[in-house]
């Protein structure tokens, strides 16, 4: 696999965390009663922005791949 193509799925990646922690933060606000599981649900959320966030930085940051 070459380095751009690894880069590309690396992004994808962050990017499909970033989906999961929209989606999770809405139900935890909006669609769940049950306070445990709200909470669980934005832990979870906020796990994912930031490790999408330190993704994308990363990807960012590296620079352009040289092939």
């Amino acid at each position: 696999m070459s380095p751009g193509l690894l880069k590309m799925w690396i992004s994808l990646t962050g990017i499909g965390l970033m989906f999961v922690a929209v989606f999770s933060i809405y139900f935890s606000r909006y669609k769940v009663k049950n306070k445990i599981i709200k909470i669980i649900l934005a832990t979870i959320a906020y796990i994912s922005m930031i490790i999408a966030g330190l993704i994308i930085v990363f990807v960012v940051f590296s620079g352009p791949v040289q092939e």
